[in-house]
């Protein structure tokens, strides 16, 4: 056999063992699937006993509360602002230069003198006809003038000088004595903390709940578990249109507390109920409304659910959701409707709320 008939024969060769390969290949049978069965974690849903009471946050504000500005522009020839001491209402804080205002109340004085001795003659004189009535009139005119224009300098004088409006304790001075003040300058701030209140927001589902009259719990200090009272005054007549929220005021009793602080407002919405409690975990927010996976018969069910109070990591079903039934609280994002699934562990609800 020739050299090239041999090369031939190896090639065909080959070839025909490549090809009796791949269709070798292609005929043998799929490995068999593994298990596609999601993995999860449940509790069974039971019946507990949830105080019927709502947290939300508040803010302590001053019962008044202003920032004392100039009401003209000017340089201060006094201050007096005692730092974080109680000044009773009336008090002068401040005063702006007046000389040039004083100058001219002087001056419309001396001018109002003048024409009041001028109509005083002009009235004898009208009395045994020696004046016509228009020049009488003119001089009464010009004293009228003249007491308007003592009336405006006094005025402008009144509001060179900066008062406490009402009895509180005065803040930090933010000007210094000779300073150039404008309207737009803050002198210091007074804050009325003798009594404060408390301003916090809730959903307007609740507005019912805070009637004015009605008293609240305050926590104030979370490391001093001791709770205040708070008598609700007044509430925005509005819900927000952003938020859906209503903006609620009260009073709080028998304690102080510094302005701008933050607190806890409890608020007591009824008796203690007996209902279901699962993790908020569980909880699958939609578009339209809220879903829960459940187990039945091995499979992932999806219901459609109604929440109401939530407490430490878990959250009432008020809809949806019997006692009884097996609820997925891991695993919930790879569940699939009607899908079957593979039970871990039953657990505990305050194993998956702490």
């Amino acid at each position: 056999m020739t050299l090239l008939k041999r090369l031939t024969f190896i090639s065909f060769t080959t070839a025909a063992f490549i090809f009796s390969t791949a269709c070798n290949s292609k005929k043998q049978p799929p490995a068999k699937r593994q298990d596609s069965r999601v993995i999860v974690d449940v509790i069974i849903a039971g019946a507990s006993t949830i105080s019927n009471t709502l947290e939300v946050n508040g803010t302590v504000i001053a019962n008044e509360y202003a920032e004392l500005h100039p009401e003209v522009s000017g340089r201060l020839t006094y201050l007096n602002v005692p730092e974080g001491k109680s000044i009773p209402q009336g008090t002068v804080i401040a005063r702006i230069n007046d000389a040039d205002l004083q100058a001219q109340l002087n001056k419309s004085q001396v001018q109002l003198e003048l024409a009041k001795q001028t109509e005083e003659r002009l009235h004898q004189l009208l009395d045994i006809k020696g004046v016509n009535q228009a020049d009488y009139d003119a001089a009464i005119s010009q004293v009228n003038n003249i007491s308007a224009d003592i009336s405006y300098t006094r005025s402008l004088i009144d509001k060179t000088v900066i008062r406490a409006p009402f009895s509180g304790v005065a803040g930090l001075r933010q000007v210094s004595p000779g300073a150039y003040v404008t309207p737009a300058t803050i002198i210091a701030s007074m804050q009325q903390v003798s009594k404060v209140k408390i301003d916090f927001t809730l959903p307007e589902a609740y507005s019912a709940s805070v009637q004015k009259g009605t008293y609240v719990d305050v926590l104030i200090d979370e490391a001093n578990s001791k709770k205040h009272k708070a008598l609700i005054i007044a509430s925005e007549p509005q819900v927000d249109v952003n938020t859906r929220n209503l903006k609620v005021r009260a009073m709080l009793q028998d304690t102080v507390a510094n302005p701008g602080s933050f607190v806890k407002v409890n608020i007591v919405l009824g008796k203690d109920k007996s209902s279901v409690l699962v993790p908020t975990n569980a909880i699958i927010p939609d578009a339209m409304n809220k879903k829960m996976v459940i187990v039945k018969n091995g499979n992932a069910v999806f219901v459609d659910v109604e929440t109401g109070v939530r407490k430490e990591g878990a959250v009432e079903v008020t809809k949806g959701l019997q006692a009884g039934d097996t609820v997925v609280v891991s695993g919930v994002l790879f569940a699939k409707p009607n899908a079957p699934v593979q039970i871990r562990s039953v657990k505990q609800l305050k194993d998956v709320t702490q």
